[in-house]
């Protein structure tokens, strides 16, 4: 691990000069007046920027080809920028004071904005960002936060997350387009409706029990929560800016918890906990699993597993069948009913918790001016298409998205239409995981459990369970005040 000593005052002097972060859309007078403190574009001279990136991005290359290429490009001035050499789950509020800790940080909007809450990362002048017009409001909203009266903007968006499904297209029936496609539309059931999904999962199952269908741990609560979601459940009230007020219990969101159970169903017991979750990536390479939800930027790690199960060709062979036999899309549409073991009259679309990933640049760099060098270049056209093509991303530049095509346009569309819902920007939701994964741990275990000792045997069932977790949710917020 690299450490670095820091002028800590200086840098305490300075953020007690700044409100928070550079106004969205402000004219530049305005921004230039709040980000003089930091950014006053006098490059500092022979220093080194620490990042600290996402470890796929490492593991697969494309840090180095980013780093490598502005190293190239400011080596005259005597810039340059190297991995940081920490965990990517670092937490800057605790090593930055200390002097420990990285020049610019890639991390979700969550993350970031729990680090602006305590003046950890500098505000920044969005408007010197090339593609600042390029990136959907909504994308820049999750790194907003409101000061004095005044709105402020903490990060530069990269990528936008959100659950996707991925499946094994050489693994569909050979006779699909006869029996899995009802409405002769060309999209198979099963990727298209989670009634299809189940229904298939346990033809799949049956035919060979070592073989699974849909296969996803059910107690992790980014993915989980997007099906109480889809019936009207929230996580705070005001748009997610109020914790007093928690929902995922709010109008049908049984529902949601009930589809949860019946997928768990047709699994086996490593739904119940973290085991599909590490085992995913390696059992849908190998064939043991036609499909699983993720997020976009794990689409290079699927792929790479699927390569290694073609033996006897040569690499590129296998990277180009690879590439054709994984298919990552958009979520399927849940039963307005809440019910998949029966014919469904009407479909609605599965919501889903999501983030934007994007760079910030920590209070406690010595050289704020070529950070903010750093992530201008790294949020360019360019590296960004680079970064989508390497990792399978969904850019959060518009152009970008718009030239990958596929399911980062897809993801956009859900976006526009609320059925993404991003993280909330503020602290109280690190209380919302632990009690969200104790009730859906349960209603995995439940999908085990005999007739006589289930738990949830009717809405009325998960209603409680629902109710119970909402308040211990609410509990640990007040704990934490």
């Amino acid at each position: 691990m690299k450490k670095r000593l820091v002028a800590i005052m200086l840098v305490s002097s300075m953020m007690l000069s700044m409100a928070g972060c550079a106004k969205n859309g402000a004219n530049a007078d305005e921004v230039k007046k709040n980000e003089s403190a930091a950014f006053d574009g006098k490059l500092e001279k022979n220093v080194t920027i620490h990042v600290l990136e996402n470890d796929t991005a490492i593991e697969k290359g494309y840090f180095k080809d980013l780093i490598d290429a502005f190293n190239k490009k400011y080596k005259s001035k005597g810039i340059k920028a190297v991995d940081a050499n920490m965990d990517q789950y670092s937490d800057l509020a605790k090593d930055g004071p200390y002097g420990y800790g990285p020049d610019v940080i890639y991390q979700a909007n969550d993350v970031i904005m729990k680090y602006a809450q305590g003046k950890h990362v500098l505000p920044l002048p969005i408007d010197k960002i090339e593609g600042h017009d390029k990136i959907p409001n909504c994308a820049w909203k999750a790194y907003e936060t409101k000061v004095d009266g005044k709105t402020y903007t903490c990060g530069v968006p990269v990528n936008v997350q959100a659950p996707v499904l991925y499946y094994r297209k050489d693994l569909l029936p050979e006779d699909w387009k006869e029996k899995w496609d009802k409405n002769k539309d060309n999209i198979p059931d099963m990727v298209e409706t989670w009634k299809g999904m189940y229904d298939f999962s346990i033809q799949r199952h049956a035919e060979d029990a070592s073989k699974y269908g849909y296969m996803k741990s059910i107690n992790d609560m980014y993915f989980s929560s997007g099906f109480l979601f889809s019936y009207g459940g929230y996580i705070f009230g005001k748009n997610n800016t109020d914790p007093t007020k928690v929902g995922l219990n709010a109008k049908e969101s049984v529902k949601g918890a009930k589809v949860l159970n019946q997928l768990a169903s047709v699994m086996n017991e490593d739904c119940i906990d973290d085991t599909i979750t590490t085992n995913a990536y390696s059992k849908l390479g190998d064939g043991t699993y036609f499909a699983t939800m993720s997020t976009p930027d794990m689409y290079s790690t699927f792929l790479s597993e699927i390569e290694k199960n073609y033996t006897g060709l040569d690499k590129k062979e296998a990277e180009e069948k690879a590439k054709e036999n994984l298919v990552m899309t958009t979520l399927p549409t849940l039963p307005e009913s809440g019910d998949l073991t029966a014919d469904s009259k009407k479909e609605i679309p599965t919501k889903s918790m999501g983030g934007v990933n994007g760079y910030a640049i920590s209070s406690y760099s010595k050289a704020p001016n070529a950070s903010l060098l750093f992530v201008e270049f790294a949020t360019k056209y360019k590296m960004i298409k680079k970064r989508a093509e390497m990792l399978g991303i969904a850019p959060a530049r518009k152009d970008v998205a718009s030239d990958v095509g596929g399911t980062s346009q897809q993801i956009y569309t859900n976006l526009d239409k609320n059925n993404i819902v991003l993280m909330p920007s503020v602290t109280a939701v690190s209380q919302i995981w632990t009690p969200g994964q104790t009730f859906f741990t349960d209603i995995a275990k439940d999908a085990f459990r005999t007739d006589a000792d289930k738990k949830y045997k009717n809405l009325d069932d998960y209603s409680s369970g629902l109710d119970e977790m909402c308040k211990q949710i609410s509990e640990a917020i007040k704990t934490l005040k």
